[in-house]
C-alpha cells in the first residue's frame, strides 16, 4: 500500500513538473510497433487471431513480462529495485496526458473552435459541433476514468503489471495504432476494456456518493443500469451529470441567499461552472482514494 501511495503522488507530481518528459515516455510507441508487426506475422493464423479472444496474444506476452519482473524483485534485497520498477510503470501507465491541463484548455478556449478542438483533446465523444456542459462533464469523468482511476484500481490489485495490462487494453481498444488489429480482436479489445472498467467506474460512483450529494449520485446510478451486469459504464457519466448539477446549483442559491439577482448569480458562476466543479469532484474522489490508502499503511505500520 505504502509503494502505491508514493508512486501515485510520483506520478501526478512529476506529471505536472514535467509535462514533456511524462509525455515523451508515455508516447506508447513501442506497443504500437508490438500490435503491427503481431498483425503482419499472424496472417496465415486468422482463426484465433481474428476473433475476440486474439488479444490476448498482443497484450499477455507484455504483461506476463512485466509480472515477471515484479515477481523476481520481490524480496527483501530488491526492495529499492522494486519500488523504482513500481514506480517507472505507474508514471508510464498513468495519463498519457494531464487531465488538469486539457480541462482548462477547454474553460480558456478564446473561440468556439478552440473550445471543440480543446474538447476533443479532453474526449473523443466531446469532438462534435457543439460539446454542451453535460456532455463534458462525461467526458471529463470519463478521462478520470481511463487516465487515472482505472490505472490506480488495478495498480492496487495487481501492482505493476495490472496498471501495464489497463493501458495496453485502452491502447488495443482505442488508440490509433488498434488500426492495425482485425475488427474481431479490437473488438476483444474493447470487451476487455470494459471488463476492466467497469469495476473501477463502480468504485467511482459511490466515491463520489460519498463525496458529493449521496442521494443524487445514486439515484442517477440506479436510472442508468447502475445496478445490472451490463459491461457499460454509462452509469458513472449520468451520475457525474447530476452531482455537478446538483453542485453548481447549490453554488448559485447561496449567490441568491446573499441578495443576489437570480440571473446575476449565475453569471457569477463564471464560464462553464460544470467543467470547475467536475474537476474539483474528481479530485475529492482521488483524495478519498489517496486517504484510504494512507489509513491501510499507518494501520500496517502500527500493527
Amino acid at each position: 500500500m505504502s509503494t502505491t501511495l508514493i508512486a501515485v503522488v510520483f506520478a501526478l507530481v512529476l506529471g505536472h513538473l514535467a509535462p514533456g518528459f511524462a509525455a515523451a515516455v508515455r508516447g506508447h510507441a513501442l506497443y504500437a510497433d508490438w500490435l503491427r508487426w503481431l498483425a503482419a506475422r499472424m496472417r496465415v493464423r486468422p482463426a484465433f487471431w481474428r476473433g475476440r479472444g486474439g488479444v490476448l496474444l498482443a497484450v499477455l506476452p507484455p504483461v506476463l513480462l512485466v509480472a515477471l519482473v515484479q515477481f523476481g524483485l520481490r524480496t527483501p534485497l530488491a526492495g529499492v529495485l522494486g519500488l523504482l520498477f513500481a514506480l517507472l510503470a505507474l508514471f508510464w501507465a498513468w495519463g498519457p496526458r494531464d487531465l488538469d491541463a486539457d480541462v482548462a484548455a477547454v474553460v480558456d478556449a478564446g473561440d468556439g473552435a478552440a473550445r471543440r478542438a480543446a474538447a476533443a483533446r479532453l474526449a473523443p465523444a466531446c469532438a462534435g459541433e457543439s460539446a454542451e456542459p453535460g456532455l463534458l462533464v462525461e467526458g471529463v469523468f470519463a478521462g478520470a476514468l481511463r487516465r487515472w482511476f482505472g490505472v490506480l484500481a488495478w495498480f492496487m490489485v495487481l501492482g505493476p503489471a495490472g496498471a501495464v495490462l489497463y493501458r495496453l487494453a485502452a491502447l488495443s481498444a482505442e488508440a490509433e495504432a488498434a488500426d492495425a488489429l482485425p475488427e474481431g480482436t479490437r473488438a476483444g479489445a474493447r470487451d476487455l476494456f470494459a471488463l476492466l472498467n467497469w469495476p473501477v467506474a463502480q468504485a467511482m460512483t459511490f466515491s463520489l456518493a460519498l463525496v458529493g450529494n449521496f442521494d443524487t449520485v445514486l439515484g442517477a446510478w440506479r436510472e442508468r443500469g447502475g445496478a445490472s451486469l451490463r459491461l457499460d459504464h454509462a452509469f458513472l457519466g449520468a451520475a457525474a451529470r447530476a452531482s455537478v448539477r446538483s453542485e453548481v446549483a447549490e453554488e448559485a442559491q447561496e449567490f441568491i441567499d446573499e441578495g443576489v439577482a437570480p440571473g446575476n448569480a449565475w453569471a457569477k458562476l463564471g464560464e462553464l461552472p460544470e467543467l470547475r466543479d467536475a474537476m474539483s469532484l474528481v479530485w475529492r474522489i482521488l483524495l478519498l482514494w489517496l486517504a484510504i490508502l494512507a489509513l491501510f499503511v499507518v494501520a500496517g505500520w502500527v500493527s
